[in-house]
């Protein structure tokens, strides 16, 4: 069996050699594949002297690397680490188990169930912003899943080769999570350690920027996977809305069989026939997103034949 190990980088020249070289020795088999994200260091370099495949990726933003490499490489099982040296390579035959066995079509490593996260994280609002969306797609998607946004994942062929990544950036573990819980895909999460990044080493993740950037994406995928619930909320708001400005109309008329609240009646009629709109766009979306699952299994058929 073919297994990649993908690593997507940027100025990692203090840890990528440790991160190859541990992987080589878990996994000697395997090729190892670096992808450079116009690092201003010589990561690209360090890495190919560890025994690495070297590409390069010049969009800038993790998620463009990784479709690049989804796109790029061919093998039986990928394995994707962050270049940072933050994941034990020795964990890495626990996550890849449950996904050679059928078991699962993406295993994440959990750095949060031994609370390993929360002891060496030393940013606060990160930990504070993975629960955030963690209990939102939680809620979203009726699961429970306890880790949202590792960067500790493994993959079989027919994931990989069916992922439509569109995040340009570090929502895209977000992105690679409802992926597989809206197409039913299975997921088998693994607990393992997590350590901070080596001193002098630093993070590239901004937490307001990027931060947002996951609730958008979590927002886009809410209203284009879940579009019945997406407009039925916001139709229940207009119509809501609608009754609050319209019940004091209808009771003037009732009392004088006048209305001389013009501008609040129009206002009503205007909000309640927004509500129906919403409604019924929801329905209509919902539809086609049924549709598009349903052709989303015939591409897994065809890929799993190929």
């Amino acid at each position: 069996m073919r297994i990649a190990v993908l690593i997507p980088c940027y100025n990692e020249a203090m840890t990528i050699q440790k991160v190859v070289s541990d992987f080589r020795a878990q996994l000697p088999d395997a090729t190892i594949y670096v992808y450079d994200n116009n690092s201003r260091d010589n990561t690209a370099e360090l890495a190919r002297q560890a025994g690495a495949v070297v590409r390069f990726e010049r969009r800038q933003g993790k998620g463009n690397v990784v479709r690049s490499m989804f796109r790029d490489i061919d093998a039986d099982y990928y394995v994707m680490i962050d270049g940072d040296d933050t994941y034990p390579a020795e964990f890495v035959h626990d996550l890849l188990a449950p996904v050679m066995a059928g078991e699962a079509d993406m295993a994440i490593g959990d750095r949060h169930s031994n609370g390993s996260y929360e002891k060496e994280n030393k940013r606060p609002f990160h930990n504070m912003g993975n629960h955030l969306v963690k209990g939102l797609i939680n809620r979203l998607f009726k699961s429970d899943l306890r880790d949202i946004m590792t960067g500790y994942r493994v993959f079989n062929r027919r994931f990989v080769k069916t992922m439509p990544v569109t995040s340009e950036g570090f929502e895209i573990e977000t992105e690679m999570t409802l992926h597989a819980l809206d197409k039913k895909l299975t997921i088998v999460e693994v607990p393992i350690d997590y350590r901070d990044r080596p001193e002098g080493s630093y993070s590239k993740l901004n937490t307001i920027s990027d931060g947002l950037r996951v609730l958008r994406t979590v927002f886009r995928i809410f209203k284009d996977y879940r579009p019945l619930s997406f407009f039925s909320f916001f139709a229940l708001i207009f119509l809501l809305l609608g009754l609050v400005v319209g019940l004091p109309v209808i009771g003037e008329y009732l009392a004088t069989h006048y209305i001389t609240k013009l501008p609040s009646a129009v206002l009503a009629v205007g909000l309640v026939m927004l509500s129906m709109m919403s409604l019924t766009c929801g329905f209509i979306l919902d539809t086609i997103a049924k549709q598009h699952k349903e052709t989303f299994q015939v591409l897994l058929n065809r890929v799993e034949n190929v």
